[in-house]
């Protein structure tokens, strides 16, 4: 029996691995120009979601053919099919609500986090593919504003806040989602003037691993990434060579491979503002961070690690997608296309999301 099972998992891995080339060797291809039809290289398909009115920064990829997506208007959706159909299981009553992150487990799973001054920060929680919802957290401070969340298995979990009374506030659950504790404040580093997070992509609070959880910030003088190393007890602050110095500028969206290499990008969200040095990495854990050599030509707002590579990447934004292949090193653009967030998953599924409707999975 055992020799039986290291064979099948040996195979299983080769399999992946084989996968995972033929994945790679498509995308670090001469990418197809944009008059070009689809099929000749790597490229977004944009699936209809039938919601050409909604936004989705929230965006949870469970495989290549599950995904989760939430947006404005108390927006929720959800395909099992690859994006040929897509339900509507939006939460009744939250038409006036803006949702920008969803964390899901499987198909049936999964929280979404709704943003916004004092009670418009709202978590909600399904276990039956979105039929029903239960609202487990309403915000009832007014100083206080969600922006995004996390988790680290499928009962451990974490929300930030901007700063309330000078230091960012964390939200804690260890029953998925079901209930939620403020965590004490005497960990976290006092946030700087304007500082704040960016409820851009539902990537500016991210886990990896049991405990590691990593915290992306902007708005001030400089634009930091905060870590914790046990589940958002306590952190440490380090700066990013991202713009930084305006309320529009900073690092919008983290993504780590494991607990050392990791990626930020970001830059200044305003369209008419040029984003350099909009893209840095990190080999230790987020205690210090390069520069990109060559960045994204622009603002990006959600970056994702392709599955089963040490090199590979995605970032996206309003004006395009860029590929790294080297680590976050250098970058280059794949594609012109709008989209707000990005997520990949251990099938080779990566998904992207943004405005008017635009949900895409990457075929090659």
């Amino acid at each position: 029996m055992g020799s039986t099972r290291r064979t099948g998992r040996t195979r299983s891995r080769a399999t992946a691995v084989a996968a995972c080339a033929a994945a790679l060797a498509a995308l670090t291809a001469v990418p197809a120009p944009a008059h070009e039809p689809e099929g000749r290289g790597p490229h977004w398909e944009l699936k209809d979601t039938g919601a050409p009115e909604a936004r989705f920064r929230g965006l949870a990829a469970v495989s290549r053919t599950t995904a989760w997506v939430a947006g404005t208007g108390g927006t929720v959706l959800r395909t099992t099919d690859g994006g040929v159909a897509w339900r509507d299981v939006s939460p009744q009553g939250a038409g006036e609500l803006q949702f920008r992150d969803v964390e899901a487990f499987d198909a049936r799973r999964a929280v979404v986090l709704a943003i916004g001054e004092g009670e418009a920060s709202r978590v909600y929680r399904t276990d039956d593919g979105g039929a029903t919802w239960t609202e487990s957290f309403r915000n009832t401070d007014p100083k206080a504003f969600y922006d995004c969340l996390t988790f680290f298995d499928h009962r451990h979990g974490l929300a930030m806040s901007d700063p309330v009374d000078g230091t960012f506030r964390i939200l804690s659950t260890g029953d998925g989602g079901r209930s939620w504790t403020v965590l004490p404040d005497r960990g976290m580093p006092a946030a700087q003037q304007g500082e704040a997070g960016f409820a851009a992509s539902g990537q500016c609070l991210v886990a990896s691993g049991p405990k590691d959880v990593w915290l992306a910030t902007g708005g001030a003088a400089r634009a930091r990434v905060l870590h914790s190393a046990d589940r958002g007890r306590t952190w440490t602050a380090t700066d990013t060579p991202l713009p930084a110095g305006d309320p529009a500028r900073g690092v919008f969206a983290l993504a780590f491979r494991d607990r050392a290499h990791g990626l930020a990008v970001g830059g200044d969200f305003r369209p008419d503002q040029p984003s350099p040095n909009a893209a840095a990495r990190t080999l230790d854990g987020g205690r210090t961070w390069r520069p990109a050599g060559t960045a994204p030509p622009a603002y990006r707002s959600g970056v994702a690690w392709l599955p089963h590579s040490r090199t590979a990447a995605l970032a996206v934004g309003p004006t395009g997608t860029d590929l790294t292949t080297d680590a976050g090193r250098t970058w280059r653009t794949v594609d012109t296309g709008s989209y707000d967030t990005v997520d990949c998953t251990p099938d080779h599924g990566c998904w992207a999301a943004g405005e008017k409707g635009r949900v895409a999975r990457l075929e090659h």
